[in-house]
């Protein structure tokens, strides 16, 4: 059985509902109910949902796999023409416009259920009814409060009622399938088109239902230009990493017998090649989408398979518009049905390895614009979103245990990044793929003057002002344990690191990187002060105005917490990669995986061990890494809700802006880890012949 017959039954039963709606709603541009500005608005759904029903009808008989790729190009350009930039300013979709002509109060939440509404667009291309039919039938609700004879236009806390209702109504629907589609193998809409499509065909690309960009082009059409024996190596450096993670963890990878993988749209080739790999060790692949429905998604895009987006700018937008519904009631809600939601498919659950992620990298920064129309969480709101995130944490780690499970990052170029792009692809899947045995001894030599350290200091140079003092915990068998982990290519690919969780008493002063790349923001003078490990202060300079600095901050790295701990420091030593960026000029464009590796980073939130700190994890030397916990994350002992952030961001220093690096001794000793930006210790010499003599 296919994915779209997995859906018939369910579309049988919900087709005369569907049917009510789609008609009633065409009829709307011809009646008069309605007075302007909102007759304009309804009239504009009323064209969106005329294009949907005509997209649900050829999916729904097959028609669409006649047509040309000019003709699919067509209609995804027409599906999407209204949220991309040349279109954005005249369009209900943003928030700023939809203000402007209907209203302070009406605009932001027309424009978020409008924003909500679009997901319309994936569920007929996965010809499911059901969620198109609820969609519709609260518009016409909406639609009746407007049309209400001898009323002008409603009171707005009545179509607030009607989209909270909604949305809270129809979480034990939406909310229980995300669960399902992230662990349930039988719903394979994505990968049957991979493994069923001709791939050297790129109308495959837009069966998927996303926006597709000339990047996906380019970059199908690139991975369809090299030998198999290329595809075949970058899809083992992943799965190969995978398996890895199982092992240098000593976690059980038999037990498991599900996989899956998030990647973003135009590496087919490759993931089809990874998914044989991951069937021959006895994992079958799921792939599940970004998320659609407003009530399961994060601030951000999250996590899945996805295309580009149409408009940035347009996301950004419409971050926050949880705030329509987002209440201690609608949080008890959601936590009632993730539980119940993960009891339905514990079987699922226990068979889950873990997620394999391709990220890429090359896009030009974003630059976002605050608009005042946009909903925004208040301070309440923010604390019931980090609630919810801090009691949900339990629940997942009942039914996926943190310690059972592993994980695999790898990063590459899309044709964004320039004309250089075919020599950075060939350059990071050699990055990629470095001599995992030479790396493991070299940084061994690091571990060992580490392991010496009471604490670390950190500094910057030239215009940097970083100045840290990072508290390390006390081995109290050192021939047996050690504080950081040698890591290799694993989990997380590249190579390239030493990590530690620090003790937080005594971690101290100031991080500061003129500009890094956080997501898909790239931060400009990024400062943060830390306090006994904990942030106490923080600024950015993407604005004139430092508040919106500082709340960018707030939002995107510290994810609306009053302050975070620095759950994690480490020495990257890829000067392989940092080599690589400076000779195409693209530092600044590479993904936080492969920018961790070029310098120390930091990570705010949880630890690298977060829900596994009593899991034993051992170096390839044999001794145990037991800088696991901080002074946060144990508390799990007395509260589990105190003990974890919901979130771990890293922030990198690159060898251009690094000082010095000194592991200093209980008795005085000051060993010299990097000086002047050079590594120092005795056996990474060749760390430093990538570097130059910048």
């Amino acid at each position: 059985m296919n994915y779209q017959e997995m859906w018939n039954e369910d579309n049988t039963q919900v087709m005369e509902r569907y049917d009510l709606a789609v008609g009633r709603i065409l009829e709307i541009p011809g009646e008069n109910r309605v007075q302007e500005p909102f007759r304009s608005y309804f009239a504009e759904m009323s064209r969106f949902v005329g294009q949907i029903e005509e997209l649900a009808r050829l999916r729904l008989r097959d028609e669409l796999d006649s047509w040309s790729l000019e003709e699919l190009q067509r209609l995804n350009g027409r599906l999407f023409a209204d949220i991309l930039p040349d279109h954005y300013e005249e369009s209900y979709g943003n928030p700023e416009y939809a203000a402007r002509m209907l209203g302070a109060e009406f605009g932001p939440m027309l424009s978020a259920f409008y924003a909500q509404l679009r997901g319309a667009i994936v569920f007929a291309w996965e010809c499911r009814l059901t969620d198109i039919t609820i969609l519709l039938e609260t518009l016409l609700e909406i639609y009746g409060e407007f049309a209400q004879e001898d009323v002008k236009q409603p009171e707005p806390r009545a179509v607030k009622q009607i989209l909270y209702w909604f949305f809270s109504d129809y979480t034990d629907v939406t909310l229980t399938f995300r669960i399902r589609e992230q662990l349930d193998p039988q719903l394979s809409f994505a990968r049957d088109i991979i493994m069923e499509s001709d791939l050297s065909d790129l109308r495959y690309l837009y069966q998927f239902g996303e926006y597709i960009s000339a990047g996906e082009l380019q970059t199908a059409a690139y991975l369809n230009s090299l030998p198999q024996e290329t595809i075949d190596r970058m899809a083992a450096s992943y799965t190969e990493g995978y398996r890895k993670g199982f092992e240098v963890m000593r976690r059980d990878l038999s037990k498991k017998k599900t996989a899956a993988i998030r990647y973003e749209l135009g590496f087919e080739r490759m993931i089809r090649a990874a998914i044989g790999m991951f069937e021959e060790m006895g994992l079958q692949v799921i792939l599940y989408r970004a998320p659609v429905w407003l009530t399961t998604k994060p601030s951000g895009r999250g996590a899945g398979y996805h295309g580009s987006s149409p408009n940035r700018q347009y996301d950004y937008d419409h971050r926050y518009d949880q705030a329509l519904f987002f209440d201690k009631a609608f949080k008890e809600r959601k936590l009632a049905v993730l539980r119940t939601a993960y009891e339905t498919y514990k079987k699922e659950a226990s068979w889950y390895a873990g997620p394999a992620v391709v990220e890429t990298f090359g896009e030009d920064g974003f630059q976002p614009v605050n608009k005042e129309a946009a909903l925004a969480l208040s301070d309440k709101q923010q604390e019931l979103t980090i609630a919810y995130a801090s009691e949900s944490m339990p629940v997942i780690n009942q039914y996926i245990p943190g310690d059972e499970t592993s994980f695999t990052i790898i990063a590459f170029p899309v044709p964004a990044i320039g004309a250089d792009f075919p020599e950075i692809f060939a350059e990071t899947i050699r990055i990629n793929t470095l001599d995992y045995e030479r790396y493991k001894e070299i940084q061994q030599n690091i571990i060992d003057v580490l392991d010496q350290a009471e604490y670390v200091t950190v500094t910057g140079r030239g215009g940097n002002e970083t100045n840290l003092r990072v508290s390390l915990h006390r081995l109290e068998n050192p021939a047996a344990q050690t504080n950081f982990e040698n890591c290799v290519a694993d989990v997380n690919i590249p190579l390239g690191e030493v990590f530690t969780s620090p003790v937080l008493k005594g971690t101290d002063g100031l991080l500061h990187v003129g500009s890094v790349y956080i997501g898909e923001f790239c931060f400009k003078d990024l400062r943060i002060w830390f306090k006994d490990g904990m942030v106490k202060e923080y600024s950015c300079a993407n604005f004139a105005v430092p508040e919106e600095g500082r709340e960018l901050v707030r939002q995107q790295i510290l994810k609306n917490h009053d302050t975070l701990a620095m759950g994690e420091f480490a020495i990257g030593t890829n000067t392989v990669a940092y080599a690589m960026a400076r000779r195409f000029g693209i530092l600044e464009k590479l993904p936080i995986l492969i920018a961790e590796k070029m310098g120390p980073h930091f990570a705010v939130g949880d630890t690298c061990y977060s829900w596994s700190e009593d899991a034993a994890v051992y170096n390839p030397d044999g001794k145990e890494i037991i800088a696991r916990d901080n002074e946060v994350s144990l508390l799990r002992r007395e509260d589990v809700s105190k003990a974890y952030f919901g979130c771990h961001t890293d922030i990198t220093i690159p060898y251009s802006e690094l000082g010095d690096i000194t592991a200093v001794c209980g008795d005085g000793r000051q060993l010299p880890v990097i000086r002047g930006g050079r590594f120092a210790v005795s056996g990474t010499e060749e760390l430093n012949q990538e570097l130059g003599t910048e």
